[in-house]
């Protein structure tokens, strides 16, 4: 039975006790780099009025959400790589779940918005301040965190609603989809064919979009004249597909494959290089992106 008091024990990378304090410095470097090169967007979007465009009006909700994704579950992998207790709470599990499902969809959202912020600038130009008005811009930003954490709770029910038993060991590093699903007491695939198709719902559907956008934008971008133009608006794209494909590469591999037997070994090494890796990445990308 569910309750509130179990506490879970996080395996992460037990297999590999000798590369705890290697993973250890590693995550809490790239952790470190996140948190500065986002707060550096952030603050800078905010005090410098030269900034105060969509674009960084955009690139400031990324990187905060950015900042929130990975402290989400950072914090708490650190403390289990670094002591022998390798604990956490049933209910601060859950809410671990929640955080993390409710900023993956939010990102899609955004990403999908400031796909359509790029198409209206190069496709359509004159009508920019008309299309991207700034309060349609915020309306916009507030739906897709409202939308985020209103399907992040519709899922984190369906995982509550599952009977957890045995030993309540979750094979990961923090609390995700895949790894509690293995502790199920039932059979789990039609779980996880659940799982799949609502994950396709929220991935590919603003995969479609966004590449949709792209495709409209790059029949433009051949059509232009100016080398200048060309230049800024392949730069400035680019950077941009650069951050989708960081982004919804790793959560396909994740979720949107069915499970094999190496699949959870597989799983934290994905999951580590998107909770810890590529959110400096992306980091990085967006500062490009907000020079240009």
């Amino acid at each position: 039975e569910n309750d509130a008091s179990n506490y879970f024990i996080l395996l992460g990378f037990s297999n590999w006790p000798q590369l705890e304090v290697v993973f250890f410095v590693l995550i809490l470097i790239f952790y470190l780099m996140t948190l500065t090169g986002n707060m550096f967007i952030i603050i800078l979007s905010y005090l410098d009025s030269y900034f105060h465009t969509l674009v960084y009006f955009f690139l400031s909700n990324l990187s905060f959400l950015n900042l929130c994704y990975t402290t989400s579950p950072i914090p708490q992998v650190l403390v289990n790589l670094w002591g022998p207790e390798k604990t956490i709470s049933y209910a601060g599990c859950m809410v671990q779940l929640y955080f993390v499902l409710a900023l993956g969809t939010t990102e899609c959202i955004l990403l999908v918005v400031m796909s359509y912020d790029h198409y209206v600038a190069v496709c359509k130009p004159l009508h920019y301040t008309v299309l991207m008005h700034p309060r349609l811009c915020h309306l916009l930003a507030v739906a897709s965190w409202v939308c985020g954490f209103t399907k992040s709770a519709v899922h984190s029910l369906f995982i509550l609603w599952v009977p957890l038993c045995g030993h309540l060991q979750v094979d990961h590093f923090f609390c995700e989809v895949p790894a509690l699903l293995q502790l199920s007491c039932f059979d789990t695939h039609a779980k996880e064919m659940i799982i799949m198709v609502t994950t396709s719902i929220v991935v590919i559907i603003p995969l479609v979009l966004i590449l949709t956008s792209y495709g409209a934008i790059a029949r433009a971008v051949l059509r232009m004249q100016s080398t200048t133009g060309l230049q800024k608006v392949f730069k400035t794209c680019g950077a941009h597909l650069m951050v989708v494909s960081l982004f919804f590469i790793p959560v396909m591999c994740m979720y949107l494959q069915p499970p094999t037997e190496n699949s959870q070994d597989r799983g934290k090494f994905i999951a580590l290089f998107y909770t810890v890796v590529t959110p400096n990445v992306r980091g990085a990308v967006k500062r490009l992106m907000g020079r240009e």
